[in-house]
């Protein structure tokens, strides 16, 4: 399959992963919070933010793989390219290593960030699960290589075929294991089984399909010094991705306790399928962006930066709008009595995270031009402003509070200082981008008419009226977008998906 139609088949495979997804929440979320309770689903969450620190450890060398692949892709160096593979694998069992250490360490101070307002049953839970989470991430690290290697070989097809089945797997799995008894542990063993077997899978796949080759011998020092300095400004880049979606969780935990987590982790988890609809696009370009950075085409880049932001706008736009009117009654539906307060942060988070979704292209063509050190400092910098804040609204407004903090650091990192950085150091032509994202505008004119009316005069108050109220809304959606939005390449793009899911279906 040639590049092009691997792009445009692992979008559509990632669109169908995140609908299988959200249909597969929707009856599982239910399913596991009455289970589990608030309780044990909050501890499970701080576990995981917990753990998600550790991730950090990866120090940006992922990303940073894909670069140097293409340098020695492009010169036909299949020596260099050993080397390169073995480099990455030498590094990536040092960070395993270090990762079971690290998290050995914390462990045993866990009392020290959750003492005051875990109970100790709770407090002995979550060292466990904690325990059980760090294992699993230092045993994934060596395997990273792998996965790496079928990103650079743009292997996507696969992956999201993989994607696809750990999306049903691991739910099924969890719900066996919670009516065994084995309540937030249950969480914790889906995913440490689910994700070992994919490792292992992706092992056999590189080897044996690809015919990946490594090789330790002759690495050089200056080489690795290279990837080190490559990959230090996307780690500070990821420390501050971190800080921003899961700080405020651990803030809620020490502050709150559990019950103010599960609420708010509620939010960040519909968040987060809003943040999916974006990357799933983004991600399957970055082997693109590294050929066009290499070609010195700045013009060709606004033009791709521009397309894909209109099509990620176009489709966050909708869930948006959706979720302005009909996602209070979702999460009760949903979460169930308790939850409500889920729904204001819900709507903080998504409005602030917006811009950089549209725009998260911009960072992989920052990282091919090797310009990722600006937004490195500038997002260090907002990070701690998100600190700042959310420290005292949590102890005065509790999630909400958490929600505003994170919000305003967002929109004065990625709604000013890099839209400033891509106009005047990245050359990208921004006044064109957001010229050719107002022309959609017009289109979200009868949708949110429409919300606005029939959510006024009809309430919702059943499942059949939130059905009819929502497939009504995403029917005008369409229509409005492809009569007012679209512009001639994407209805050309709009028909051509339809074709293709038409022959799936033959």
């Amino acid at each position: 399959m040639k590049a092009k139609e691997q792009i445009q088949a692992a979008v559509i495979l990632s669109y169908a992963n995140m609908l299988l997804g959200l249909l597969i929440s929707f009856l599982y979320t239910p399913f596991m919070l009455r289970i589990l309770g608030k309780s044990e689903y909050g501890l499970y969450n701080i576990a995981a933010s917990f753990v998600g620190y550790l991730g950090l450890l990866d120090f940006g060398f992922s990303s940073a793989y894909i670069r140097f692949f293409s340098q020695y892709h492009v010169k036909k160096d299949t020596e260099g390219l050993a080397k390169l593979n073995g480099t990455f694998t030498l590094l990536f069992t040092i960070i395993g290593l270090f990762v079971l250490i690290t998290g050995g360490i914390l462990i045993l101070n866990l009392d020290v960030f959750f003492g005051k307002k875990l109970t100790i049953d709770e407090l002995q839970k979550t060292k466990h699960l904690v325990a059980i989470l760090v294992v699993n991430l230092a045993l994934s690290f060596p395997f990273q290589i792998f996965s790496s290697y079928m990103n650079a070989r743009e292997k996507f097809v696969y992956q999201r075929l993989l994607q696809l089945l750990k999306t049903m797997v691991n739910p099924l799995l969890a719900i066996l294991l919670m009516l065994a008894g084995y309540q937030s542990f249950a969480l914790v063993a889906a995913i440490v089984t689910v994700n070992m077997s994919i490792n292992i899978v992706n092992m056999v796949y590189a080897i044996y399909k690809l015919h990946i080759t490594i090789s330790f011998r002759k690495m050089e020092t200056r080489f690795a010094k290279e990837i080190a300095g490559f990959s230090g400004f996307i780690f500070i880049n990821m420390v501050v991705d971190e800080i921003n979606w899961n700080v405020d969780k651990m803030l809620l935990g020490s502050f709150s306790g559990t019950t103010a987590v599960a609420v708010y982790s509620l939010a960040g988890q519909i968040n987060s399928y809003y943040k999916s609809i974006s990357t799933s696009v983004s991600n399957v370009f970055s082997p693109k962006i590294h050929r066009m950075v290499l070609e010195e085409d700045d013009a060709a880049l606004t033009n791709i930066f521009t397309r894909v932001g209109r099509i990620q706008f176009m489709l966050l736009s909708a869930v948006l709008l959706g979720v302005c009117f009909w996602g209070k009654y979702f999460i009760l539906l949903w979460g169930g009595k308790g939850y409500e307060d889920a729904f204001p942060i819900l709507l903080i988070l998504m409005f602030a995270v917006t811009i950089p979704l549209m725009q998260n292209l911009g960072i992989e063509i920052q990282r091919a031009k090797n310009m990722h050190q600006f937004r490195s400092f500038a997002y260090l910098l907002i990070a701690l402003l998100n600190i700042f804040l959310s420290i005292p609204l949590c102890k005065r407004f509790e999630g909400i509070g958490c929600s505003i903090g994170t919000a305003v650091s967002l929109v004065i990192g990625n709604g000013w200082i890099m839209n400033w950085y891509y106009s005047k150091k990245m050359k990208l032509d921004i006044r064109y981008f957001w010229s050719q994202i107002l022309k959609i505008l017009p289109a979200l004119i009868f949708p949110l008419v429409y919300g606005m009316v029939v959510t006024t005069i009809f309430p919702v108050n059943s499942v059949v009226t939130f059905i009819i109220e929502l497939v009504l809304f995403l029917g005008l959606f369409v229509w409005s977008l492809h009569s007012l939005g679209m512009n001639e390449e994407e209805k050309q793009l709009f028909y051509n998906l339809i074709n293709k899911v038409r022959n799936l279906k033959k």
